[in-house]
């Protein structure tokens, strides 16, 4: 009998921290990501509406996966050179991380209606390269929702995305604009 007490008050205390746990978290319900290309030759442009975030409140930790396949363009050739394995091999990397930290969580903590700029200070991988990144954006909580807003650039030498001849070399920037827009939500 003892055993079956002790062990319901485990099973309760485990439910009661687990929801603690979740009342923590915002999960991202709807994530857009674009990234833009611009040469004389050609813009590039390309959305994404398959990724995944959370946010701790407490702690501030920051985690973004983005299935790079999800990644839709205008024509049909850039999405097959974009997955392909000269670019950003999509079979071998099938995501991109951001794992970071916030730094300025006042409007997390102080739950009232508003926008605050940000940073995130963390890394950074894609195509299996893991670099340091600082990335500033807004957070904005309206009417209980979080939304927030980036708008960064990221050169793709950095993560072993090299052209050395060809088109792709001179219709590619070599520094791409990435905006990010998360609509978040208490798990």
């Amino acid at each position: 009998m003892k055993k079956v007490s002790i062990l319901g008050l485990i099973a309760i205390a485990l439910a009661f921290s687990t929801t603690a746990l979740a009342a923590n978290k915002l999960v991202s319900t709807k994530t857009h990501i674009k990234f833009f290309s611009t040469t004389p030759a050609e813009n590039i442009e390309a959305n994404n509406y398959s990724s995944v975030g959370t946010v701790n409140t407490e702690a501030g930790d920051v985690v973004f996966v983005v299935t790079m396949q999800g990644f839709e363009f205008e024509k049909a050739l850039m999405q097959k050179h974009f997955n392909g394995a000269d670019f950003l091999d999509t079979k071998q990397f099938p995501t991109a991380k951001l794992k970071a930290k916030l730094q300025n969580m006042e409007l997390l903590k102080k739950n009232a209606n508003g926008t605050t700029e940000a940073e995130v200070i963390g890394e950074l991988t894609i195509k299996g390269v893991t670099k340091p990144v600082k990335i500033k954006g807004t957070v904005t909580l309206k009417e209980g929702k979080y939304s927030l807003t980036s708008k960064f650039n990221i050169t793709l030498a950095d993560y072993g995305i090299l052209f050395v001849k060809g088109k792709p070399a001179s219709n590619i920037a070599k520094t791409v604009e990435v905006t990010v827009h998360a609509e978040l939500k208490s798990e």
